[in-house]
């Protein structure tokens, strides 16, 4: 006898419906999963045999034959416990074909029948929408997740014989819902605020500037000079994310089984901050099946590379296409995948490998050939790639005995989130969110100069040896620090303090 049971699984962070299709034949007793398993699948049938018995039911002693359809693609994961499971019951003819086209099915089962967490539900739930299915059946634990999801049931089960008695008509089962609101303006504290950070006001500002136009930062300073510090606090004075970014980015986590238990969504911008020890693959995304990286788990949020030169430099090269893109992807024989990757890139580093380079007190031990070296393993045309180079000097003594620093992060944030808006009426229409977005046609479009502003960005230019793509980062940052001064028109005094913030540009011989 032949049953078909409705599923579902992931290719990157997307879904699409797997069909599970049970036969039963004669013959000696053999469990055969078709449709090109992984490991986890294929040991489903261990799992599901124990749960059909520990929780009363027959498991058929006749030959099993489970196709994954479309059975061209590989499917992972222990999602497919369930729907096996329930596909042997009716096959069995334990309950009847009517609700197993109306709803998708997915859960690891344990070996008393109860049903574990999955990742990627969320992607699951919009695949089940984009089906027109009715509803989808999964664990507890997942049904916030899903919830969010409008336009679909999702129906939450414990156990297998709760799917089963809904599934023959005899019990309901509970429908999950969450409240969108109430996720996004649940308090949570942090525990970390800018005005934490003692002095250091210029890169305070600078930061500002860089949060309001999604600008790329570098930050060179000594050890202990409050780089990492800074860094850590710069998600709190980033706007909230909207409700489509915060879907985006927690596809991304769901996927990679990231989210805590019972978490409807990402709420707050995420902030990572890998060791460099990192491989390319584990930076980028990659695998033999291709998983998200921490560019992707950064996602609408902050990527933090501490100690920048001690990465590997073909690590650090291969951020040059997400840096662009705002996305990456990972091709292999069998398939091809993009995963999102729009993040501010803030990186750190210390001016030589000593540290000491240009403080007044320590005195620097480094040759100038090491310095050198030291600089030169980032690469210009990254270097170019990052807007804004941000000299942070060592913390003098009487900044770090005042209790207070200036304003707190709820003040810069509003600024922000002001600056973003008035960014984002301006590039509606081009579908862009930040300046930092901004292509050659926008900048000649929105960053126009009056000839004092020309003449100003000129000798700038010639004086520090800029390259061109320096020119349109420097015309980028002046039109956010306009945008934060509420200025329709760019100023000079908004062209030089986006110069400022080039400095660090290395000569190029």
């Amino acid at each position: 006898m032949l049953s078909r049971v409705l599923s579902g699984a992931l290719l990157g962070i997307d879904a699409y419906l797997v069909e599970v299709q049970v036969d039963l034949a004669g013959g000696l007793p053999e469990f055969t999963t078709v449709g090109l398993p992984e490991g986890a699948v294929r040991e489903s049938k261990d799992r599901v045999r124990a749960a059909l018995k520990n929780c009363g039911y027959i498991f058929p002693r006749q030959r099993i034959t489970v196709n994954l359809a479309p059975a061209d693609v590989k499917k992972s994961g222990a999602a497919f416990d369930l729907p096996m499971a329930v596909g042997l019951l009716a096959a069995q003819g334990v309950l009847g074909p009517e609700r197993l086209s109306d709803y998708m099915l997915l859960g690891e089962l344990s070996l008393d029948g109860r049903l574990c967490p999955i990742n990627g539900a969320l992607s699951l739930a919009m695949a089940a929408r984009k089906e027109n299915l009715k509803g989808i059946i999964l664990p507890r634990a997942n049904s916030r997740e899903a919830a969010v999801v409008e336009g679909v049931e999702v129906l939450a089960a414990e156990h297998l014989p709760d799917v089963v008695e809904f599934l023959t008509g005899r019990e309901s089962l509970p429908q999950a819902s969450v409240d969108l609101d109430a996720v996004f303006n649940q308090s949570r504290v942090d525990g970390v605020n800018m005005n934490d950070v003692r002095g250091q006001e210029h890169v305070k500002r600078a930061l500002e500037v860089a949060a309001a136009g999604g600008h790329n930062v570098i930050m060179i300073g000594p050890p202990g000079s409050g780089k990492s510090m800074l860094a850590r606090r710069l998600p709190t004075i980033l706007p909230p994310l909207t409700f489509p970014e915060a879907l985006d980015t927690t596809r991304v986590y769901s996927a990679m089984g990231l989210l805590s238990l019972d978490q409807a969504l990402v709420t707050q911008r995420p902030f990572r901050s890998p060791h460099h020890t990192i491989s390319d693959a584990g930076l980028i995304g990659g695998g033999q099946v291709p998983r998200p990286g921490e560019v992707s788990l950064a996602h609408h949020g902050v990527l933090f590379l501490d100690e920048l030169p001690e990465f590997k430099k073909n690590v650090l090269e291969v951020l040059r296409q997400p840096l662009e893109d705002g996305q990456v992807t990972i091709s292999r024989a069998a398939l091809s995948l993009t995963f999102p990757a729009r993040f501010m890139l803030v990186a750190a580093l210390n001016p030589c490998p000593c540290g000491h380079h240009g403080d007044p007190v320590k005195e620097c031990t480094c040759t100038p050939a090491q310095i050198q070296k030291y600089r030169a393993h980032i690469s210009g045309p990254l270097w170019d790639r990052i807007d804004m180079h941000l000299e942070v000097p060592a913390v003098k003594y009487k900044e770090l005995g005042v209790e207070t620093s200036g304003e707190n992060s709820e003040a810069i944030r509003e600024r922000v989130r002001q600056a973003r808006h008035i960014q984002t009426e301006r590039l509606r229409q081009a579908g862009l969110f930040t300046n930092a977005q901004m292509d050659n046609q926008h900048i000649r479009r929105f960053c126009q100069l009056d000839d004092s502003g020309r003449s100003l960005l000129t000798a700038a230019m010639e004086r520090l040896g800029l390259s061109a793509r320096a020119y349109t980062r420097i015309l980028k940052l002046s039109r956010t620090i306009a945008d934060l001064d509420t200025s329709d028109n760019i100023g000079p005094q908004h062209l030089s303090e986006a110069i400022g913030y080039r400095s660090l540009d290395r000569p190029r011989g």
